[in-house]
């Protein structure tokens, strides 16, 4: 078998992912696919953990949402056959497929629907994006098919929401297994998780379409080390590797006759993520200064070998609302000195920088950024700390400076200019409009 990478490379100022797959086209029946996965998740439960390991592992293969967001950026039926929204907006009715179950047997009904979002709503069950549910009213199972989701204001976002991995439809009598175990009605049913080393998947036979999926198997095999993640593949120990492939190694498969490099495209952005309520970064002329420290093509080209593309904004590219901001804050040293002066800076200060060690191109972003701000009087102390930590401490409690991270939410700036994210951005002009 030609073997297979994935990966996704994206930044701050660039979004891209150079892809390794087989050039395969007919797909075959049967057979076991052995993935590598650089980081192994928390937990299988996508509603209580931001990890991007999770859905990674579930999302699609186990759990399935009423609704989904297909190739295109369309909103298609998931769960669902049909889904109707009032004119006021302010009533979602979802007419449910017939021919699902859960991996256990359960038919799939409106009582699932309804403990879900139930679930979801309840502070006690700790759901990591409480905000995508908070306009929910009250949900109606008209009949054993048929479901109402009454909202309490229009949302314009709800819909996507839905398509999110934190809105997987629970099975109402298996909540308790969704972290270690998850029940689900995807094409996969879970199998085994030995941790440290992998997680198994098996084909649900009675996945409602007959036709799919193709493989018998599939397992994420956890191996952290891309220099083991090469030998492994080259050695066909592994079939694929997602998303965590290094671009030294992509640039060394290049010239490898058994693999062919397409560059592709990722909804993902890596930021440099400013805590706003902290000074300096409370002045927009410090922010604005930082965004003239950086030269992005020289960041693309040190962190990720050239793999990437500069973006202007939050948003990526293939977003309906991106605006193409990249000449806004062209790379000036000098005049990045200048607001830096106008602000009360002119020797500069210092910061920390927290990067989660366990993401290499986070810590080659933060150290090139660390560079290029000296040069203008910024001098940031790298601490590198776990991934857990980076959760509860920048992610949770905006305990930070600056850091580096990827961000896939796609489609809401309503995310990023939440006050209470970790951003701590407050604009009393954007919250009013």
């Amino acid at each position: 078998m030609r073997r297979c990478l994935v990966i996704g490379l994206i930044l701050l100022v660039f979004a891209a992912i150079p892809a390794f797959v087989n050039a395969q086209q007919k797909p075959v029946r049967g057979g076991e696919l052995i993935v590598a996965q650089g980081v192994e998740p928390p937990g299988l439960d996508p509603t209580t953990a931001t990890s991007a390991a999770i859905p990674r592992v579930v999302y699609g293969n186990i759990l399935e949402g009423l609704v989904r967001i297909d190739r295109d950026g369309k909103i298609v039926t998931g769960l669902t056959k049909t889904f109707k929204i009032s004119k006021d907006a302010k009533e979602y009715t979802f007419n449910l497929r017939r021919d699902v179950k859960f991996h256990d047997g359960k038919p799939f009904d409106g009582e699932d629907v309804k403990f879900t979002f139930e679930r979801l709503m309840d502070p006690k069950t700790a759901t990591a994006h409480p905000e995508y549910y908070k306009d929910i009213d009250s949900v109606e199972v008209a009949d054993r098919y048929t479901v109402k989701i009454h909202m309490k204001n229009v949302n314009s976002m709800f819909l996507f929401n839905l398509a999110r991995p934190d809105s997987i439809i629970v099975h109402s009598q298996a909540a308790g297994k969704l972290k270690t175990a998850p029940v689900g009605t995807g094409p996969f049913k879970f199998v085994e998780w030995a941790r440290g080393d992998h997680i198994a998947l098996a084909r649900f036979e009675g996945y409602r379409r007959r036709d799919l999926p193709y493989l018998d198997r599939v397992i994420f095999k956890f191996i952290g080390d891309p220099s083991t993640q090469i030998a492994s593949v080259k050695a066909g120990d592994i079939d694929v590797i997602a998303y965590d492939v290094s671009p030294e190694n992509a640039l060394l498969l290049e010239k490898d006759p058994g693999f062919k490099v397409l560059n592709g495209y990722t909804t993902t952005e890596v930021i440099l993520s400013t805590n706003n309520s902290r000074k300096p970064f409370d002045d927009i002329r410090v922010r604005r200064a930082m965004a003239y420290a950086i030269d992005r093509s020289a960041l693309i080209q040190g962190a990720m070998s050239g793999y990437g593309i500069p973006i202007g904004s939050h948003m990526d590219p293939g977003n309906p609302y991106y605006v193409d901001l990249t000449s806004t804050y062209p790379y000036d040293p000098e005049k990045a000195k200048q607001l830096l002066a106008e602000a009360g800076y002119g020797d500069g200060f210092e910061a920390v920088i927290k990067l989660p060690e366990r993401y290499v191109y986070a810590k080659r972003t933060g150290e090139i950024i660390a560079d290029m701000f000296s040069r203008v009087g910024i001098r940031l102390k790298i601490e590198l700390i776990e991934w857990g930590q980076w959760v509860d401490r920048v992610f949770k409690n905006a305990d930070y400076d600056l850091t580096v991270i990827g961000h896939a939410e796609p489609f809401d700036i309503n995310i990023y200019a939440n006050p209470k994210y970790y951003f701590r951005y407050d604009s009393p002009r954007f919250q009013e409009t």
